[in-house]
């Protein structure tokens, strides 16, 4: 008795939609992109997160240092955290309009390989 199904048989399987998306140049340039920006963005994010506590113990007397009135260095440096996290977020913002560009092309290839009669 012969295993078969609708995509193809068990030795010879049809190829999913995904499976051709994910053997694409253009899939793969799109995930080194996203790559290229989410990871750098992402250990820079963590290195300045941590730097407040790592600067906290190791140079208190600096971080103590009075700005503007009760103000302290410390303290500017926990809230230019939300600053940063929203400059990495417009970063990104504008990166990902460059990844829809990457789908974009991808999505074009899938319908042009449907209609040629692949």
């Amino acid at each position: 008795m012969s295993a078969k199904t609708t995509t193809g048989s068990i030795t010879n399987p049809v190829k999913s939609q995904w499976d051709r998306v994910a053997e694409m140049p253009e899939f793969q340039s799109l995930l080194k992109a996203k790559a290229g920006f989410v990871v750098p963005a992402t250990i820079f994010f963590i290195a300045y997160y941590f730097a407040l506590p790592v600067l906290v113990g190791y140079f208190p007397a600096f971080m103590d240092k009075k700005v503007w009135g009760q103000v302290n260095i410390a303290y500017l440096f926990a809230l230019s955290q939300f600053f940063v996290a929203w400059a990495i977020c417009y970063l990104y913002v504008r990166a990902a309009r460059k990844f829809d560009d990457y789908s974009a092309n991808i999505i074009k290839k899938l319908d042009d390989d449907g209609k040629g009669g692949a």
